[in-house]
Formats: structure tokens, sequence, C-alpha cells
């Protein structure tokens, strides 16, 4: 028969024992009532993610993600901006099982399913470490800082040639018409979500927009929906400039592929964030809340700097792809596209066809 007094120092070696173990499901600085959360979301035992972030780029969070929490079983989707917005409103609509958490670098598809009512409000604890600009009242945050950039190839495209800017671009496509005749790509605007989103700010920001446009389709400019088709074109050769290609992509596949440059512009570089909400319907909102926390925390930025190299928005987190490296070399020129509905205007459908339908004049794709 076991005495008290062992009884009790038995208890007391079992729980200094489990202590690390349950600390460690909650991470430091978080408030204790969080492990309420983590012991849900392990009920829960699954978690369903839509994202436009392929899964190989997302692979290093998904293997950090369940070494925090193997009880966890992810299941992620990865889709174009486009699929994911009209694939969540069908299932929404049909009542069936969708998405727990969207990961969106459509920033305008998923402010318009935010201002629809479809996302779950949630205060973060780390919501205080990304800019004011990059959460929407607690439904949507931006959880990268990824410049638009100009994209070349580095065996065809002498230095001099190379644009540094977008009026450049423009004075380069002028004053050799014949040289890029057929060399351009950039995005098919009315099937890339991202394409429309940083075309239609491209055109608030830059004067000369209208005149790069239909110089682009003097120059007979290819149009494409993703950006690796882009990337792919320009170092084959058969495209020599890329336009607005997201600068994310491009700073990875250009350390294996010699052939890949790029130019932040020197006048203005258009910072897309891509968009995290969870599902206000969501069969797991707690499994949803670890993922966005995770996403969002330093942990977690840290992987998307430098094993995702999709560009950290914590600017607490250092390296060459993140917010505090870009900010340092191109300070007021980078323009962070705000996480917030204001960013929906062009999609009413009205502007939204007519703005596609000049772009498509002025760049000859009727």
């Amino acid at each position: 028969m076991t005495s008290p007094k062992l009884l009790a120092t038995l208890l007391a070696s079992a729980s200094i024992l489990a202590a690390p173990f349950s600390a460690a499901q909650v991470p430091a600085g978080y408030p204790a009532a969080y492990a309420k959360t983590v012991e849900a979301a392990k009920k829960e035992g699954r978690l369903v993610i839509y994202a436009t972030t392929d899964t190989k780029i997302a692979g290093s969070l998904l293997k950090d993600f369940k070494a925090m929490y193997p009880d966890i079983k992810v299941e992620y989707n990865d889709m174009n901006s486009t699929e994911m917005y009209s694939r969540f409103i069908s299932e929404a609509a049909a009542g069936g099982s969708s998405a727990d958490l969207l990961w969106n670098s459509g920033m305008d598809l998923q402010m318009k399913l935010v201002a629809e009512g479809f996302a779950l409000p949630y205060k973060s604890p780390e919501a205080a470490a990304i800019p004011a600009w990059a959460n929407y009242q607690d439904m949507a945050f931006g959880t990268t800082f990824e410049p638009a950039v100009i994209v070349y190839n580095k065996r065809l495209v002498p230095a001099g040639d190379v644009p540094a800017s977008h009026a450049a671009l423009l004075a380069l496509l002028k004053a050799k018409p014949d040289k890029y005749k057929d060399k351009v790509t950039t995005y098919d605007i009315e099937k890339s979500g991202v394409g429309f989103l940083l075309t239609t700010h491209d055109s608030m920001e830059n004067k000369q927009f209208w005149d790069l446009a239909a110089a682009m389709g003097k120059a007979g400019v290819r149009v494409q929906s993703s950006n690796g088709t882009m990337m792919e074109r320009i170092s084959s050769g058969e495209q020599l400039i890329g336009y607005n290609i997201l600068g994310s992509y491009v700073h990875a596949r250009a350390k294996q592929d010699t052939s890949l440059g790029y130019a932040v512009p020197s006048d203005y570089v258009l910072v897309l964030s891509r968009v995290m909400s969870i599902n206000k319907t969501a069969r797991n909102p707690n499994a949803a809340k670890l993922w966005l926390d995770y996403t969002l925390s330093k942990r977690g930025q840290t992987i998307i700097a430098n094993d995702a190299q999709l560009f950290s928005i914590r600017a607490d987190v250092l390296g060459e792809a993140t917010a505090a490296g870009l900010v340092r070399l191109h300070g007021a020129r980078l323009k962070p596209i705000p996480v917030h509905p204001s960013i929906l205007a062009s999609m009413e459908q009205s502007k939204r066809l007519a703005f596609i339908k000049r772009w498509k004049e002025a760049t000859g794709k009727k």
C-alpha cells in the first residue's frame, strides 16, 4: 500500500514532468487561457485550408505546424484566387463542407468574402506584431510583404535595357519596339485575381499607366494567368521581360535559375500581402486559430522569410526576404495594398468590366 507521503511525492513528480509538455503547447507570451484553444483544437483534430500558396512553398510551414501540434491533421488545398472564391461561395450556398481557413493572394477577392460576412472575428495574440494596414477589424490579416517587380532574361536583355522603373519600361518599349516585339509578358487580368488587383492599383499610382499599356500592346504583349508560366517563358527566352510579377516567386527561383533577373522599380513598388481569414462557420475554428496565430508568429514568419521566401510582414524578422529588408532598401517607394474594403471599389461589376475592356483595347487583347 502506498503511503500518503509517497503518493504526494509521486503526484508532484508527475506534475513537474507534465508541465513542460503543456507549456510547450502554449507559445511564449500568450495568455494562459490559450491552453483552452489548444485543447479544443486537439479535440477537433483537423484543419481544412484553402490557399493560393503552392503546397510545395507552404511545405515548411505545414511541417513545422505539425511538429507543434501533432494531433491536428491539416488538409491543405492550393488553387488560384478566382477558383478559391468560386469554390468557397458555391459550398457556402449549398451548405456543404468547406474550408476552415482561407489564405488568399487575391486580396480583393478575400476582402469581398469578408465584406459579405463570411469571416470570423478573432483577436489574435500576434495581431500587434503586424502593421495596422494589414489587419481589418480582426477578420482579415495580411501575412506577407511581396513586391511586384519587373523580371528579365539576364542572358538576352543587355544591362542597358534593363528597365529600372515603370517609366523606363515605357521608354524602352517606345525606343525598341522591334527588338521586344512579342517578348513582353504580364498577367491575364480577366483570369487572374492577383493580376487584376495589381493592374488596377498600378493605374492609380502611375500617371503614364495607359501609355504603358498601349506600348505593351504595340509590343504584342503575351498574357498569362500564373507567375510560374511567365517565369518559365522568360527563362527560356520565349519572352524577355515580365511586368508586375510577384517578387517572392522570382526571388526564390532566381537563386537556382541563372537566366532570371529582376528589378524592383525605383519610382514606386506595389506590395501585395496574402490575406488570411477564418471561416465564420468553420467546423474546426480552434485549429484555424492556431494556424493563423502560428503564421503571424515570429516563428512562422521566420519560416515564411527563409524557407517559403514569401517575404515576412513582421518588422522584427530579419533577412533579405522580409519587409524590414525591403524598407531598408526602398523606403517610401513601397506602396502596400491595404487589407481593407476600400480595395473593392474596382471590383464593382460595371467598373471591373469597364476596366478590363479598356485594358484589352489598350493592349490589343480583344
